[in-house]
């Protein structure tokens, strides 16, 4: 207990410096980070998105988490909080972004997926996936990413390193 009360003290304090130094990355790419656990991964998706230029992530429905995997990364790439995906969906049809949810059940591979510039990816809970009901959502699209082995997911970290490479190699590197 006493060492949780002191993640969240120290996860408050990043925040905070986060809400006012952080700026928005060079690139459309928004990172969505769906009901995750408050370990180690959301801090290492916030050093993939800062290494990758993206330009904000979403956190829906996780309170805090250890900031110190991220290794400086949640001060430098702008977070958005939200209860609901339904609000970070609501910004993203703002900002004209095109939602994909990274899935193993998805229809299309990532490889194989023409990315428009201004793309988001969502990234579902480590154990039970996205929280959301894709019913209500139409036009997010599932893809997956092709593996070889027969482990069917792969690590949320991981998941978000890959997609976002694949979106720079789409839109920067060629």
């Amino acid at each position: 207990m006493k060492k949780r009360k002191m993640l969240i003290k120290k996860f408050e304090k990043q925040k905070k410096i986060n809400q006012e130094l952080a700026n928005y990355g060079p690139h459309d790419l928004i990172l969505i980070l769906d009901h995750l656990k408050p370990d180690f991964n959301i801090g290492k998706i916030f050093r993939t998105a800062e290494a990758f230029g993206a330009k904000e992530i979403h956190i829906i429905a996780t309170d805090y988490f250890d900031p110190s995997t991220s290794v400086g990364g949640f001060k430098k790439v702008k977070a958005f909080f939200f209860e609901t995906f339904e609000e970070s969906y609501k910004r993203l049809m703002e900002l004209g972004y095109t939602p994909y949810c990274l899935h193993s059940h998805g229809e299309n591979y990532l490889h194989n997926t023409k990315l428009p510039e201004k793309t988001a990816f969502i990234l579902g809970h480590e154990e039970f996936g996205p929280q959301f009901d894709f019913n209500e959502f139409k036009n997010v699209q599932l893809v997956k990413i092709k593996q070889f082995g027969i482990i069917e997911s792969l690590n949320v970290a991981v998941a978000a390193s890959i997609a976002s490479y694949e979106y720079m190699r789409q839109h920067i590197l060629e």
